[in-house]
């Protein structure tokens, strides 16, 4: 153990969670806890002041996601490290967040010997990914990629808007509207708009809104 406690920052939006967090964390004589945030913004703002060893960190949350957070952190801080912790298991929400620069991605749930034991290694200087999230991980890194027009598309589909109403909401043709509809079918393995807008929920393409 080293002389002087890890310090933690806590991101989590829901209360009752991020309490339970802070309380867990607390009980180890290993850890400090340093402060908190409940969005992504509001950990921007405080990271500064705060400049903890390791922030754990929740996904989706309003305001600024967990992403967003972390690449805007990452920006002013390099050496920042981040263990992302949260429900989503999609594989395009952990290939976003490792994208990112998290070190580690746990889902809630997880007990709480990983969990410090997480926060040792990326304190460190290590990276910790379950064996679960690696495979998912490695799909996604072989699968191809959408494009941002395909995803702003696809985010409208998952939202049941038909594609006269995309292209008004894009401002483009309906033909072209139809063209990203074909290749993203394609690029996702969906044999038509409904499965297309379910595989962009359970992979985290797409969120719906809170």
């Amino acid at each position: 153990m080293k002389a002087e406690r890890i310090r933690i920052f806590v991101v989590e939006d829901h209360a009752v969670v991020r309490q339970g967090l802070i309380a867990l964390l607390s009980s180890s004589p290993e850890i400090e806890v340093v402060g908190y945030a409940k969005d992504g913004q509001e950990a921007v703002d405080r990271y500064p002041s705060l400049m903890p060893d390791v922030t754990l960190m929740d996904l989706q949350m309003p305001v600024m996601t967990g992403v967003e957070a972390i690449q805007k952190i990452r920006r002013t801080v390099a050496a920042a490290r981040f263990i992302v912790l949260t429900t989503f298991d999609g594989d395009e929400d952990i290939y976003r967040a490792m994208q990112a620069g998290a070190r580690a991605y746990l889902l809630k749930g997880v007990d709480m010997e990983e969990l410090v034991d997480t926060i040792r290694a990326v304190d460190a200087g290590r990276g910790r990914i379950p064996s679960a999230v690696a495979e998912k991980l490695a799909q996604r890194v072989g699968s191809e990629e959408l494009s941002s027009r395909e995803v702003e598309v696809l985010e409208r589909i998952v939202a049941g808007r038909a594609n006269k109403e995309i292209a008004s909401d894009l401002h483009i043709t309906e033909a072209t509207v139809k063209s990203h509809v074909n290749s993203l079918l394609g690029k996702l393995g969906a044999s038509d708009r409904t499965q297309a807008a379910v595989l962009a929920l359970q992979r985290g393409i797409v969120h719906l809104p809170r």
